[in-house]
């Protein structure tokens, strides 16, 4: 059986197939782009003129550097503007936005106290500066960590946490929201929703391009006829879609390694896997 440094190599290794796997998807998208761009004007092509030869229409390296940068840049464009709106305010703006109140650091209230205790220690075992800390009022068991980056992370816990959790069990917790700041969990996760968000506006472009071409025909009879447009908008709306649908998958299947990664990391930083998993038991309604 592995021990703790063990599962965290292994959700490590993993989460890097993974991200390769997310790259080798973008890649495919792009491609399959540039494919159903030149599928859609060779099927016009075929119920416009005698038809052609497919091979001889598959490959042309003009079309190949429009359409492959056009595409890049509409995913590159999306997945900054994402990101750099994800960006914005760092981990407090998200806690704030989600209703979290920032913990004073000197608090009279035993259960914050307690609170603001924890999250030294952590600090201290993950070799990391204490962040603030933000208490969000829900009944619920819930914490999380935000921000881009070390420098900017909040830890935000619900009211329901400090309540029915004990000092071991909340021990746990923010151990595991610590190795998400420590693994720089959280930029992985803003990179991987903004090139998500470029990939969805592929299929964007692809209604936009269906819908300009009834827009078209209002204007001209003559390119109203014209399926081009039509075609070519449904193929690529298709392709981003499908695409869409796969990145987040992949994305999810990533979430989920790192969430191992820091359950294991937890009991490296508290020495007492019975924290972690006890607060996993309360969680789940066992307890």
């Amino acid at each position: 059986m592995k021990d703790f440094f063990g599962q965290q190599e292994q959700a490590r290794r993993n989460t890097t197939l993974l991200v390769v796997l997310f790259s080798c998807a973008v890649v495919l998208i792009v491609l399959a782009v540039y494919l159903a761009v030149t599928v859609g004007m060779f099927l016009t092509q075929m119920f416009i003129t005698d038809g052609g030869l497919f091979v001889r229409q598959l490959w042309d390296f003009e079309r190949f550097i429009w359409v492959v940068g056009l595409t890049v840049l509409i995913v590159g464009s999306g997945s900054l503007y994402r990101t750099y709106q994800l960006k914005q305010g760092g981990g407090s703006a998200v806690a704030t936005m989600l209703g979290g109140e920032r913990v004073p650091a000197a608090t009279d209230d035993p259960l914050l106290r307690r609170l603001q205790n924890v999250v030294e220690e952590m600090a201290i075992a993950a070799g990391l500066p204490v962040p603030p800390v933000y208490l969000l009022a829900q009944s619920g068991i819930n914490a999380f960590a935000a921000g881009f980056g070390r420098s900017d992370a909040v830890i935000a816990v619900t009211s329901g946490a400090i309540e029915l959790l004990d000092r071991d069990e909340l021990q746990g917790v923010i151990a595991h929201e610590f190795s998400h700041i420590l693994n720089g969990d959280t930029r992985l996760k803003m990179r991987l929703m903004g090139l998500l968000f470029g990939i969805t506006l592929i299929s964007d472009v692809g209604i936009m391009l269906m819908t300009a071409r009834h827009s078209v025909q209002h204007a001209s009879r003559e390119r109203g006829t014209h399926p081009a447009i039509l075609l070519i908008g449904f193929l690529v709306f298709l392709v981003g879609t499908i695409g869409a649908v796969f990145a987040d998958m992949i994305k999810r299947a990533v979430s989920r390694q790192r969430e191992f990664l820091a359950d294991a990391a937890a009991v490296q930083f508290t020495r007492n896997p019975a924290g972690i998993a006890g607060a996993l038991k309360v969680i789940g309604g066992y307890k």
